[in-house]
């Protein structure tokens, strides 16, 4: 049961993996194309977001090979809005997405035992909700 425990973990950091990656390449893309009066805000958030996705992104690679996985190379898709509005809003989904997957792989790391990836899970949670509650900022939107 362990080692099933184990595979569903790796499984599970790898896709988070991909998701970070697919952010790192989200930001940096976002960061290029949006536009108007928003744009100089707009970019700063952005670009000041791919820092902490990277890290995120290599701390899972290392747990991942750590655990005896292969870290994944290939990142989520990224979908490019036409609107800084749309970009947004599709920043704010991948991280309402991120933050429901690493509540998951909380008790994937409790399931094996792991407390040292549980606590690192939590600082990343904090991260990616912090990084929700900027967008939802920008958006003009309550906590929703």
């Amino acid at each position: 049961m362990a080692d099933e425990n184990v595979k569903q973990l790796i499984d599970g950091l790898n896709a988070d993996l991909a998701g970070e990656l697919g952010a790192v390449i989200q930001y940096t893309t976002y960061s290029a194309v949006a536009s108007g009066i928003e744009r100089p805000q707009l970019v700063e958030f952005f670009q000041a977001e791919v820092p902490d996705e990277l890290g995120h992104a290599q701390f899972l690679a290392d747990k991942i090979s750590a655990l005896g996985g292969t870290p994944t190379t290939k990142p989520d898709p990224v979908e490019i809005g036409a609107t800084n509005q749309d970009l947004l809003e599709e920043v704010l989904e991948a991280e309402t997405r991120a933050i429901a997957n690493y509540t998951k792989r909380l008790e994937q790391a409790d399931a094996v035992g792991d407390v040292g990836l549980r606590v690192r899970l939590e600082d990343i949670i904090s991260d990616e909700t912090g990084h929700r509650e900027e967008t939802l900022k920008l958006l003009g939107k309550n906590r929703a």
